[in-house]
């Protein structure tokens, strides 16, 4: 960098070598600690705990991505009629990053981060509200910089203060349209894994990342509008906000699948989280292997919250009453309980509720009680030796297993699957005589160990498993694509968030298992948050406005109380491609779509995938599969789209798509909005909708077979 050179763009470039220096000393000096962590005076396991979190900060910092370490500046007023408005921050100047870099601990930052409450104003101030800030800068870096300051390639302002605002600072309001910077960065082409917003954020999603811990949220997000950024940007949030209280009791984030959390994996530790639990609902109750398949109709009713009430009553079925009265030697002497006192004790823990293991120790207890308060009255107190020896004794034992029996999860779920008049019992009134012929085993196993388990399987063994004892919970758990979550399933994660809060994430419109859900309040109601505040997303930023039209169309065809999108983008191309070769158009719209920049993803029902690739390979275009993240081309089922973009999407045979399964519409609007710069639709097939042509979509010519 030339010396001399005293540009604005020079000195911010200046600026951004002196942060990383520093940020080079914090790693270092993480490091120290770490050496030196062992010489801390204090006690032994105050200095583990103490060198372990000296280990653990020093690890993030290495584990940081390498990236710009600023992407915005605010300058508050130091005088004029704003000045009162920035308060504490008058004459200031914060840099804006994804993390707070310093040259001392005690020193003030160099760069501040995105959550801290100065912060705010970056995302929230406007012309119309200009919260003091004098002058809001976003600096532009070139695509896929690693932080090197001569990647920092332009930068502009927006003079919120001044009272005659140009049309930059009018743009804030709105700033995907007045800011050329952020409009580049949320249409710039993407390959591979998700990318974080913290520099693009807009007011409205900013108000939900910070949204407090305690409060349950609930996020209706059409496509495009980021609902899933904004949840993982929270997550980020409140690890800063709150880092004891959520570290403590933990933070979860439930993607729909594996491929989905490989897509969204690198956000938190981009934004200097690192360590956190991302998981599916499977994954958290998979006690067992996977090695069957329900039908859709067993499905159906293994999903259906009526399911928990059959499991409890099969699982109580086997408390029953004393057979006779309780006799407890003591030495020469000999306890009796009558039995009719044994009744009460039975009945009255399980009139409390309990879980099921609780339960048994209570009924334990209680009995160990009735004989000690004999002995007491007879020759004086007992000491706590011999409460436990009356406890432990074989008599006592005997007669909690014969009232409270010890069970298994899988032991109880096999038996109701298995023994037709044990379901029977259990369901009588609750399901009807096709749901349970639905869901009984035609050929049980020996046992319960050599049962194989289904996915609807496992969730019912984790409701029993929680009726059994609860689970460790979560202060905080994000939940993505939940529109698709059963009530079963939303009942496994609601014993895991008992005492914390939820961010739920998710589209109706894109609800396509056969038990997702027609309402957010029914849905919430599963969760145990039927309070939960449930804000739309509607402003599109990522999905053109070309394209979103075509979706909103599909929309009116959906069963579905959801708000049409709009885009901010006028870009975007669109086109609908009627051939009688398939697999010949898809291979030429690929082909001139890699002479764009981006990602491609073609898109089909999931029995056309295996021949769309083998025809893109004899063309010599090479194509990956879902789980293979940063290749140019991909080919994918429509079933695993969700929660994926791409820059260009191939959407082929609607009408095979929506024909698929029972909500295949719904699964098509979940293809048709993959697309962030251009969609083209290929088909053979009639469309599904007519309406669709009869909208000024324009056909382009395929080619002859």
């Amino acid at each position: 960098m030339d010396a001399s050179d005293h540009s604005p763009l020079a000195l911010e470039r200046s600026y951004h070598d002196a942060c990383r220096a520093a940020l080079t000393g914090m790693v270092e000096g993480a490091q120290e600690q770490v050496a030196g962590g062992a010489d801390v005076s204090a006690s032994g396991a105050d200095a583990e705990v103490l060198g372990y979190q000296f280990r653990s900060h020093a690890k993030a910092l290495r584990e940081l991505p390498e990236a710009p370490l600023f992407f915005g500046r605010l300058d508050f007023a130091a005088d004029g009629p704003h000045a009162a408005e920035a308060g504490d921050h008058r004459g200031q100047r914060y840099y804006i990053g994804r993390l707070r870099v310093t040259e001392h601990p005690s020193a003030p930052p160099l760069v501040v981060d995105w959550r801290a409450p100065v912060s705010r104003a970056f995302y929230q101030a406007g012309a119309l509200a200009p919260q003091g800030v004098a002058v809001r800068r976003r600096f532009g870096w070139a695509p896929g910089s690693k932080g090197d300051s001569t990647d920092l390639t332009g930068m502009e302002d927006e003079h919120l203060a001044d009272a005659d605002a140009d049309a930059d600072a009018a743009g804030s309001e709105a700033p995907q349209g007045g800011s050329r910077i952020v409009a580049g960065e949320i249409e710039r082409p993407r390959v591979g894994p998700m990318r974080d917003i913290a520099a693009t954020i807009q007011p409205e999603q900013d108000d939900l990342v910070r949204g407090e811990l305690t409060a349950s949220i609930c996020v209706q997000g059409a496509p495009g509008t980021g609902k899933t950024a904004v949840g993982l940007h929270r997550a980020a949030y409140l690890l800063y906000t709150h880092p004891q209280r959520v570290q403590r009791s933990g933070l979860l984030i439930l993607g729909p699948n594996r491929t989905f959390l490989r897509y969204i994996a690198e956000v938190l530790p981009s934004l200097g989280e690192t360590g956190v639990r991302q998981s599916t609902v499977l994954d958290e109750v998979g006690r067992h292997p996977v090695r069957a398949e329900d039908g859709e109709a067993a499905a159906l009713v293994k999903h259906d919250a009526r399911m928990a009430e059959v499991l409890r009553r099969a699982l109580y079925s086997r408390v029953r009453a004393p057979a006779d009265s309780l006799a407890v030697p003591d030495g020469s002497y000999r306890w009796r309980v009558p039995r009719e006192e044994l009744e009460r004790i039975v009945e009255s823990v399980r009139g409390e509720e309990p879980p099921y293991a609780v339960g048994r120790e209570r009924v334990r207890s209680r009995v160990v009680r009735a004989v000690q308060e004999q002995a007491e009255r007879r020759s004086g107190p007992r000491n706590n030796t011999w409460v436990q020896k009356i406890g432990r004794s074989r008599p006592v034992s005997a007669l909690v297993e014969q009232v409270w029996p010890k069970v298994r999860a899988d032991e109880v779920l096999a038996e109701v699957l298995g023994d037709p008049d044990v379901l029977a019992a259990a369901a009588e009134g609750v399901l009807g005589a096709e749901e349970q012929r639905a869901i009984v085993w035609h050929r049980a196993p020996r046992s319960y160990k050599s049962a194989r388990w289904g996915p609807a399987d496992l969730v019912l063994m984790d409701e029993v498993q929680g009726m059994l004892e609860r689970p460790e919970g979560y202060g905080h758990i994000v939940v993505d694509e939940a529109q698709d979550l059963s009530p079963m399933e939303c009942r496994a994660i609601a014993r895991r968030v008992g005492f914390g809060s939820l961010t739920v994430l998710g589209d109706l419109a894109q609800a396509t298992t056969p038990w997702a859900a027609r309402s957010w309040r029914d849905l919430l109601g599963h969760l145990g948050k039927p309070d939960a505040t449930v804000t739309p997303l509607t402003t599109g930023f990522r999905v053109p406005k070309a394209i979103v039209g075509l979706a909103n169309r599909l929309l009116a065809h959906l069963d579905v109380d959801v708000p049409p999108a709009r885009s901010m983008r006028a870009d975007g191309e669109l086109r609908v491609r009627e051939t009688r070769d398939v697999a010949a158009a898809v291979v030429e719209t690929v082909r001139g779509a890699l002479g764009r920049e981006g990602s491609v993803g073609v898109i089909a029902a999931d029995a056309q995938t295996g021949s769309l690739r083998a025809a893109l390979d004899a063309a010599g275009i090479a194509s990956a599969g879902p789980d293979e993240l940063g290749a140019r081309v991909t080919v994918l089922p429509a079933s695993h789209a969700k929660g994926l973009e791409y820059d260009h999407v191939v959407a082929v045979e609607p009408a095979a798509i929506a024909a698929a399964e029972r909500r295949g519409p719904h699964r098509l609007y979940v293809v048709l909005t993959r697309a962030v710069s251009r969609l083209d639709v290929v088909h053979s097939l009639p469309l599904p909708w007519a309406a669709w042509t009869e909208n000024g979509l324009v056909s382009a010519p395929g080619p002859t077979p």
